[in-house]
């Protein structure tokens, strides 16, 4: 008997595993494909209107999917968790198990391991896969750049060439895609901030290069003062837009999955190191927090499913389904709200990043003690007939 029982275990996983497993691909897949469609949209001007290569901005699009992973797993997992779960309890099977003398702690066991699963999943993918992927993007992004003469820098953003240093600024784009307007750009040198700045009213792309209209520049000394102006009609300079080239925007208002959590803390490193603070320095420190907290989410979506699964399940998928985009919601909404109070240095950037985390996981585990009554882990009983 004992030794039918223990070989009855691994056959339990296995059939939780195959509830979880079909829900949870097709509901990553449908993220994905979601992301890439909104993805597809945005580039429609540049197939339309600039006639970029096809190709080109179907591999700049692939190249970009990725970067959605950090939200497509804990969301599948909370989507599988819920409609696996919730079917079981729709068709009493958990009462079944539970009435073979299964503990709901045994039964809840294999879900909470399959999102401990997608957390290092998810760890590892954020870290070594997506700053990959979104640097070959950024590279094709150039190329489709060079092709169309469209300008490649995004406005209000501080953005720098990772090769010669210089920090780009551009106040507005106008409606043509291919003349900014108010452009400064800050030339680094080796003894001090900067050796000179470039002040332009407008620029554009001519091939390689940005061209720079009735530019004022400024030059500085070593201790960082300004030594002479002078202005100029036009000013060219190199762009590095080819597929050699490197990675061409490190901004500091990139998201985490551009970069991998060592390059964030480099990049804080150095801020520190100059003095830099405020809500620039407060990003950089909330998305380092961010690297490690976003692929917990899909553990803490588990805590939160299991409960939601039993109270609701018997009401059919339809109600899963709305039950996972509420929760996945709720949980952006409060990113999005603690990520805002981490840059202003309202709370600490650790709390900004993990408390998510720990209002959605503490709400399953206050739902899943009051569901069972705080007797969580003591099997039911099916009453005689």
């Amino acid at each position: 008997m004992g030794a039918a029982r223990r070989s009855a275990l691994p056959i339990l996983d296995a059939y939780l595993l195959g509830e979880l497993v079909p829900p949870f691909l097709f509901s990553f897949g449908a993220f994905f494909l979601f992301w890439a469609f909104s993805i597809i949209i945005a580039s429609f001007d540049f197939l339309i209107n600039q006639h970029a290569p096809f190709f080109l901005v179907l591999r700049f699009v692939v190249l970009r999917v990725p970067g959605s992973f950090d939200l497509a797993v804990p969301f599948a997992t909370l989507f599988a968790v819920l409609i696996a779960m919730g079917r079981m309890i729709g068709d009493n099977e958990v009462i079944a198990l539970r009435a073979a003398g299964i503990t709901l702690l045994r039964i809840c066991r294999t879900p909470i391991a399959f999102g401990i699963v997608a957390v290092a999943v998810a760890l590892l993918f954020n870290e070594y896969v997506t700053p990959r992927s979104f640097a070959l993007s950024q590279r094709t992004f150039y190329q489709i750049v060079y092709l169309t003469a469209s300008v490649p820098i995004q406005p209000q953003f501080f953005n720098k060439d990772a090769d010669t240093g210089n920090v780009f600024y551009v106040g507005q784009v106008s409606r043509d895609g291919k003349t900014m307007e108010d452009v400064k750009i800050f030339k680094p040198d080796r003894s001090g901030p900067w050796t000179d700045t470039l002040v332009a009213k407008t620029a554009t792309i001519d091939g390689s290069a940005i061209v720079l209209h009735d530019v004022l520049q400024t030059r500085y000394n070593m201790d960082g003062y300004e030594t002479s102006q002078n202005h100029m009609d036009s000013i060219s300079m190199g762009l590095p837009i080819g597929d050699e080239a490197a990675q061409f925007t490190t901004s500091m208002n990139q998201d985490s999955s551009s970069m991998s959590s060592k390059q964030i803390r480099s990049q804080v490193q150095a801020m520190e190191a100059q003095g830099m603070g405020g809500t620039a320095l407060g990003t950089m420190q909330v998305q380092l927090a961010d690297k490690l907290a976003f692929p917990f989410a899909s553990l803490i979506g588990v805590l939160v499913a299991l409960p939601l699964a039993f109270r609701f399940g018997k009401r059919g998928r339809t109600v899963a389904m709305s039950i996972a985009i509420l929760v996945f919601f709720v949980y952006y909404l409060l990113t999005s709200a603690f990520t805002a109070l981490g840059r202003n240095d309202a709370v600490p950037p650790i709390v900004a990043a993990w408390a998510p985390n720990a209002i959605i996981g503490l709400t399953g585990v206050i739902l899943f003690a009051l569901e069972e009554r705080f007797e969580l882990f003591a099997p039911k009983k099916v009453p005689r007939v």
